[in-house]
């Protein structure tokens, strides 16, 4: 037997066919009330929160936003220069429009160190970002994947929650969130994972992608990237629901094979530019006497001073060899470490 439609529910319908609102019917009972969606309305922008964490995860990001920028026409002040309307059919998937016609990255940008931040601000595309949405520490991972989970990572993670939350808000129908990460450092795999974890437990009907990022022992020689990988894969599969695995050797070996390139550059000597920017700081400080105190003159021996600026600008030209190194002295290097454990 069919059951008789509520007046009440009559009268919502009516209602929602004079205006031009998509067909939702509000169904309540005695136990429960909620909203159905009967069919989907082509008016409706079904939005995706980006999240980009860690150092290579802001990398990759920037690079997919300089791409999506591309597509719809978008510049890098955020205004629209395409010539096509195709562009801005689904732009507001990805983009929110500013009362001054700027359209502005649905993106949340997180670290716990801000040289991440700095180089994403210095960037092509680094003006279009919100600057309230850049969320970052000062202490650091250091490639260890409990800082980012349980303490760095936890005392900042609030921060950004509340971005997340202030974004999800201005969706009018948010779809899911995706996240850009990898697996090997410590706030891209300990952090990424909580803030995954986090946003599971508050949305939990929302999709939930990731660009995960796996190690490889040929781009990097940090010895406790398995071990991080392990945890976060733990943290993946119970709190994602797509994850696109990016294998790093596949990329290394796509710029040998594929792109012919000797000497790819990737990301292990870029803590060459951290040890400079501080022996900068240092060689600052160095010459306004920051090393003694202001009034009573008494403070850190100049010697000491001295000694630690002298060793951090050895790590720089350490690293540099590395850097300027060939595809053939790095075969070289390898047989001298060969012929130093066949001498051990």
């Amino acid at each position: 037997m069919s059951r008789a439609i509520p007046k009440r529910k009559e009268k919502l319908e009516i209602s929602l066919l004079k205006t031009n609102i998509p067909p939702l019917v509000l169904l309540k009972t005695h136990r429960y009330s909620r909203f159905l969606c009967l069919k989907s309305s082509t008016n409706i922008m079904r939005e995706i929160l980006h999240i980009q964490g860690g150092q290579c995860g802001n990398q990759i990001g920037a690079k997919f936003w300089e791409v999506v920028c591309a597509e719809h026409g978008i510049d890098s002040t955020g205004r629209y220069n395409g010539d096509q309307d195709l562009q801005l059919e689904r732009v507001n998937v990805y983009y929110n429009e500013a009362s001054c016609g700027r359209f502005v990255p649905r993106a949340i940008l997180m670290d716990l160190e801000p040289g991440t931040m700095d180089s994403v601000r210095s960037g092509p595309y680094g003006q279009i970002f919100r600057p309230d949405n850049f969320v970052f520490g000062q202490s650091g991972a250091g490639n260890n994947w409990a800082k980012g989970h349980y303490t760095e990572g936890a005392e900042l993670i609030d921060s950004v929650l509340d971005v997340v939350r202030k974004e999800a808000e201005n969706c009018d129908c948010l779809q899911g969130f995706q996240v850009c990460h990898s697996l090997g450092g410590g706030t891209g795999s300990g952090m990424g994972t909580l803030l995954i974890s986090k946003i599971r437990e508050e949305y939990p009907d929302r999709m939930m992608l990731t660009f995960s990022v796996f190690p490889s022992p040929k781009v990097s020689d940090t010895v406790v990237e398995p071990y991080n990988a392990t945890l976060s894969v733990h943290q993946l599969v119970e709190n994602a629901d797509e994850c696109m695995v990016l294998d790093n050797e596949a990329l290394y070996d796509i710029c040998f094979r594929t792109l012919k390139l000797t000497t790819p550059s990737w990301n292990s000597t870029s803590i060459q530019e951290m040890f400079r920017r501080v022996s900068e700081q240092f060689t600052a400080m160095f010459r306004r006497k920051a090393f003694l105190h202001w009034y009573t003159g008494e403070g850190m021996d100049e010697m000491e001073f001295t000694e630690a600026e002298s060793n951090m600008n050895d790590l720089v030209s350490e690293y540099q060899q590395y850097q300027d190194a060939t595809a053939d002295e790095e075969g070289e290097y390898e047989e001298e470490e060969e012929g130093y454990e066949e001498e051990a």
